[in-house]
């Protein structure tokens, strides 16, 4: 004769919102995200502070959407047994995108000439026939025919 163990399906809740495609990670048929539990089995959270939250006899594990735990009662969750853990490397990929961006950016001394056009604001009629006189200077003409040929 066998035995079959048949487990019911598992509640995660959300304490902020966290992205619909974060949480479809779940198999429907093993876990429900219901954000109004009282007693869930597990919670996901980012910034939430927990350490005054009080914890169901069914709560198994705390996952933070990011680095720390700083917002999580660690020890109050370890003398209950309830498993916490992060997420530490979720945005890298954001993280090296920004760094990359300010490299070029500073490179190209892009703060700085954002910083001069604005000090150019009013003088529109000078930068125009500035620019008239820049088209018409020979040395000018001569560079962007070549290039052009």
């Amino acid at each position: 004769m066998s035995t079959v163990l048949l487990e019911k399906v598992k509640t995660i809740k959300a304490l902020n919102n966290i992205a619909e495609s974060g949480l479809n990670v779940f198999n429907k048929g093993d876990f429900k995200v219901d954000n109004d539990s009282e007693n869930p089995d597990a919670i996901v959270l980012r910034s939430f502070n927990m350490h005054t939250m009080e914890f169901g006899d069914q709560l198994k594990a705390i996952a933070r959407a990011g680095a720390g735990v700083n917002n999580i009662p660690v020890d109050k969750c370890t003398e209950q047994g309830i498993v916490v853990f992060n997420t530490p490397g979720a945005n890298a990929n954001a993280v090296k995108e920004m760094v990359l961006t300010s490299l070029m950016a500073s490179s190209r001394n892009l703060f700085a000439g954002v910083a001069w056009t604005k000090t150019l604001e009013g003088e529109g009629e000078q930068i125009r026939s500035l620019s008239k006189q820049e088209r018409n200077n020979s040395s000018v003409k001569k560079s962007r025919e070549k290039h052009l040929a």
